[in-house]
């Protein structure tokens, strides 16, 4: 290289004075820190062209398809939530990232063999070598954990979500999800639904209303369409016979000895229990039920705890542990706001003694609110791995993957809305003997209500 003079320049980077130990020490310091911030720069400067023109276009490649995903999140969120929830594009994520992995490793390898560690002076040597090899774990950690991410979200997907369930419409502008918590304790044979709720939400804006069903529900009329019709669970159209007959009795007892009425559930994402509960609260509610979750009470302390627990304002004091008559209490919730961890907020979920089934329910669906406003995205990020841990272990739903961007998308919608609530129990309805002209238009209404506050709202 010549100046216009004809002089010839030396580039201190490429050519540096390797008998200035002075100089040796900055370039090395600019090599190193050249190579973290866009790496291939420093090969470009100081070594093989080819190899840094290759780290730069892939590092600059990344960098422009991060600024475009977070453009496109910015005007277009469903988009990335797609992406994010399809294992095939979060596969390429991973195999992208790996590779990136990799490449900083030979990167940063290469630079400090360009820093020339011999010539550096003596007392820089020390921290030059030990920053480098920080910078090394660290820069090439970030790809590596974010194809780790990338990896534990795919499996979280399929463990959870199935691939082959079909997507259901929305009926009446809404979709109607079950909600199960299952119970399979000790004194229980096989599981049992604990609590019963549907959330209705409405498809455009994401206002939702959780309606409330008692488990203890009898005289249930079952959608018209059912296999239970005729058989001996419902031979006249209606599940009835007596406190025999309690809807929550329905799951297990179908999962007994009638799986052979619903021989395609297990294909569909389901189990014939779920199904024939779905059936019933159908009919009980008159709404279609698209979907349905079960978390199991089991491992539910799990998730919260996964979650960083919930806030809960507790408004009467709580045993926790005993039986119904108080004997062997292990310690009590009492009154006021209460940040709760797993344990404690499975025991306000359950607790019987001095309160009722009813009561248990409003308990219940105040945890599903407070486990709701936790899915914040720093909380989500911060606590990934054990949240996903925790959703494989306790949920089952037949969600289809296909459309998690867009319920995702929902859902971050209905978390900014309020969330109504309407509970099928005294002295709204006598569990015992219902009123199910009442029932439906109250349910009908409540739904009404919604999309009018909705309407308004807009």
């Amino acid at each position: 290289m010549t100046t216009m003079n004809g002089s010839a320049t030396v580039s201190p980077i490429r050519y540096p004075d390797t008998t200035s130990p002075k100089a040796m020490t900055v370039r090395g310091w600019w090599l190193v820190v050249l190579n973290v911030l866009i790496p291939g720069s420093a090969q470009v400067l100081a070594g093989n062209r080819k190899l840094g023109r290759f780290g730069l276009y892939f590092t600059l490649s990344l960098w422009a398809i991060a600024v475009v995903g977070f453009v496109i999140y910015l005007i277009w969120p469903q988009v990335i939530f797609s992406i994010a929830t399809n294992p095939i594009p979060l596969l390429l994520v991973q195999v992208v990232l790996i590779a990136y992995a990799v490449l900083w490793i030979v990167l940063t390898l290469d630079t400090l063999r360009l820093v020339r560690f011999v010539r550096v002076g003596e007392r820089a040597r020390p921290w030059l070598a030990s920053f480098s090899v920080l910078l090394l774990v660290g820069t090439s950690g970030v790809a590596a954990a974010g194809a780790w991410y990338a990896n534990v979200a795919a499996d979280g997907l399929n463990s959870v979500f199935s691939a082959q369930a079909a997507a259901e419409p929305p009926v009446d502008g809404r979709y109607n999800i079950l909600l199960l918590g299952g119970d399979a304790g000790p004194d229980r044979d096989g599981m049992r639904p604990d609590s019963m709720t549907v959330v209705s939400i409405e498809a455009d804006t994401g206002r939702a209303t959780m309606i409330g069903v008692p488990r203890d529900l009898q005289q249930v009329p079952i959608v018209a369409d059912s296999p239970l019709i005729g058989s001996d669970y419902a031979p006249d159209g209606s599940y009835d016979c007596g406190s025999d007959c309690q809807i929550s009795f329905l799951y297990p007892r179908v999962e007994a000895f009638d799986q052979d009425l619903y021989p395609n559930a297990e294909a569909e994402g389901s189990n014939p229990g779920v199904e024939a509960t779905k059936d019933a609260i159908e009919g009980a509610l008159g709404i279609t039920i698209q979907y349905y979750v079960m978390i199991d009470m089991q491992g539910f302390s799990d998730l919260i705890d996964a979650l960083g627990g919930v806030d809960i304002n507790v408004t009467e004091a709580l045993p926790m542990g005993g039986d119904e008559e108080g004997n062997e209490i292990e310690g009590w919730i009492w009154p006021g706001e209460q940040h709760m961890n797993g344990y404690t907020a499975l025991w306000y979920a359950r607790s019987r003694h001095t309160t009722s089934d009813y009561d248990r329910m409003q308990r219940q669906g105040e945890l599903q609110t407070a486990i709701l406003q936790q899915f914040q995205p720093v909380n989500v990020l911060t606590k990934f791995q054990g949240i996903v841990e925790a959703g494989t272990q306790v949920v089952q739903t037949d969600i289809p993957q296909s459309t998690l961007s867009y319920f995702i998308d929902l859902a971050m919608k209905t978390k900014e809305l309020p969330i109504d609530r309407v509970d099928m129990t005294p002295p709204l309805i006598d569990p015992e003997n219902p009123d199910w002209d009442v029932v439906h238009q109250t349910v009908a209404d409540a739904l009404v209500l919604s999309t009018a506050t909705d309407s308004a709202a807009q």
